[in-house]
């Protein structure tokens, strides 16, 4: 791993940090370590998923798993991610709810390591934030940087929502994948980007909030 996207990782690794302590309401002990070892669980995931719609066999290249720059998967690493966290707290769907302020915070923190990275720069923009890559001379949308802020903004929204089952992670959910829906366009890409992809994320955003919302209105009214 270069050292830019190690820089980059630590930037994720320290907000998602700073996030469990300033939002650590029903948060588990060991709410940091799950968290990071889910982002884990789902870099391996998307890794490997992406080397595989590649055609490239991880059995006979497993040195190319460390190669992240070869392309993550974003649809396997967030399931892989969601798998590994519930892995980690044996089922308990409710403490999603307690850190995915967080988690939002640590995607926030990736995003904006691409100032380590060199690599924040979108289509080409007039606006007067836009700016140039070296030696370049067309200024550009800073559109990694337009993803951190909303997700810092979607980590406060989500901290201040219900603590209804779900409710938080799936509005969490829904806010990252909308964020990342609006934001593709302004991503240079041949093929426009998995549009699909994130604005499925906004339905199951959506349908999780009404399935915690079914669980809770079932649980109130069955008989004790």
């Amino acid at each position: 791993m270069e050292l830019t996207l190690l820089w980059a990782a630590l930037t994720a690794v320290a907000m998602t940090w700073f996030g469990i302590r300033i939002w650590d309401e029903r948060t588990p002990p060991d709410a940091f370590d799950l968290l990071i070892g889910a982002a884990i669980s789902g870099l391996a995931a998307g890794r490997l998923w992406a080397m595989v719609t590649q055609g490239v066999n991880p059995l006979t290249n497993p040195l190319d798993i460390l190669l992240v720059r070869g392309g993550v998967d974003t649809g396997a690493a967030t399931a892989g991610a969601l798998a590994g966290f519930l892995w980690g707290v044996r089922g308990r769907v409710g403490v999603l709810d307690a850190v995915a302020p967080a988690a939002l915070l640590g995607l926030a923190g990736w995003h904006a390591g691409c100032l380590w990275r060199s690599a924040c720069l979108g289509t080409v923009s007039d606006f007067p934030w836009a700016w140039s890559l070296p030696g370049g001379v067309a200024t550009r949308h800073p559109v990694e940087t337009y993803a951190a802020l909303g997700l810092v903004v979607a980590a406060w929204v989500v901290s201040r929502s219900s603590w209804s089952l779900l409710t938080r992670s799936g509005t969490g959910l829904a806010l990252a994948a909308l964020i990342r829906l609006s934001t593709e366009p302004l991503r240079p890409s041949l093929e426009g980007g998995p549009m699909a992809l994130y604005l499925a994320g906004v339905v199951a955003g959506v349908a999780a909030i009404a399935f915690g919302a079914v669980i809770d209105r079932n649980s109130a009214h069955a008989p004790t």
